[in-house]
């Protein structure tokens, strides 16, 4: 594996910010509100993440946790490939492009345009 600066080694069932050196998707990541999804490739496999709740102390958690189909993988990986070095990197696919562009388009989505559009 080449030399990045998006290496990551599997360490723990969450991703915690202090293990990336990617300095660009940690602050990206720490962007996230708590509970934000995030698509992320992980050595080739593309999975959704989640930024983990604010703890009960109302301090920030900096970590990412898996979730759906990823978390099968991921922990999977943890039990079996733990130590191992991994490329990671943020992917957008269409849903994550399409929820983020309807917010730009606010104004098309009044209850008159639904009328006039919903068939379209």
């Amino acid at each position: 594996m080449a030399q990045s600066e998006n290496i990551l080694e599997i360490a723990d069932v969450a991703i915690w910010f202090k293990h990336l050196h990617a300095s660009r998707l940690v602050e990206r990541l720490k962007s996230l509100e708590p509970e934000e999804a995030i698509s992320l490739e992980t050595d080739g496999i593309i999975g959704r993440w989640q930024r983990m709740k604010t703890g009960r102390d109302g301090r920030e958690v900096y970590a990412i946790k898996p979730v759906g189909e990823m978390k099968d993988i991921w922990y999977d990986w943890f039990k079996r490939r733990k130590g191992e070095l991994i490329e990671i990197k943020e992917v957008v696919i269409v849903d994550d492009y399409l929820a983020s562009s309807s917010i730009l388009f606010s104004e098309w989505a009044s209850a008159s345009d639904e009328e006039a559009f919903h068939d379209l």
